[in-house]
């Protein structure tokens, strides 16, 4: 039992008084009710949830490893990114084979390839069909680039709100690209 003590008893011996027992606070319902608190308090606190970012993924088909060739994307509206190593990268508008616009070295940031896609992005709407569509963005991280990078290029897609996008797997023309800009 968990107790609290007060005073003393003895005295300096003069005259004899009669003793008095010392009063005693018992504490062992403050005890259980700290440790209830504790509990109650533990399990009812949220703690920091990681944050994440959505990303839409396409569906699976029967066949993966056969391309749906009914897609055609437009190549005024395709832009392609690629990330090299030294947190630089590349960007292109079209085709690689046939760009639109030559390949283009960027920085990131508000400087950088946020106001490159904000400039293609008016450029693909000006030439869309349809008056909802807008910039299509592949992204395409090289063997030498970080995850970093890569969480950088996919903030950018939010905070411009590019509503489509893909992480897309490198070609071998555009390794050879980053190579001979000194990126690879």
């Amino acid at each position: 039992m968990a107790e609290l003590n007060t005073g003393g008893g003895g005295g300096d011996g003069k005259k004899v008084r009669s003793k008095k027992s010392n009063p005693g606070v018992d504490l062992t319902a403050m005890v259980d009710l700290a440790f209830l608190l504790i509990t109650f308090f533990m399990l009812t606190t949220t703690l920091s949830k990681p944050q994440s970012m959505p990303l839409a993924m396409p569906d699976k088909t029967d066949e993966p490893n056969k391309p749906d060739s009914d897609t055609k994307v437009p190549e005024d509206r395709m832009m392609t990114i690629l990330i090299g190593k030294d947190n630089k990268l590349i960007w292109y508008m079209g085709q690689f084979a046939t760009p639109r616009m030559a390949p283009t070295e960027a920085a990131y940031g508000k400087d950088g390839i946020r106001k490159v896609i904000i400039q293609n992005t008016a450029y693909a709407k000006q030439h869309a069909e349809k008056p909802d569509e807008g910039l299509i963005v592949n992204i395409k991280a090289s063997d030498k680039s970080n995850y970093k990078n890569l969480v950088d290029i996919l903030d950018e897609m939010a905070i411009n709100k590019v509503q489509l996008y893909a992480i897309g797997d490198i070609t071998t023309p555009e390794v050879d690209l980053l190579k001979e800009k000194g990126l690879y």
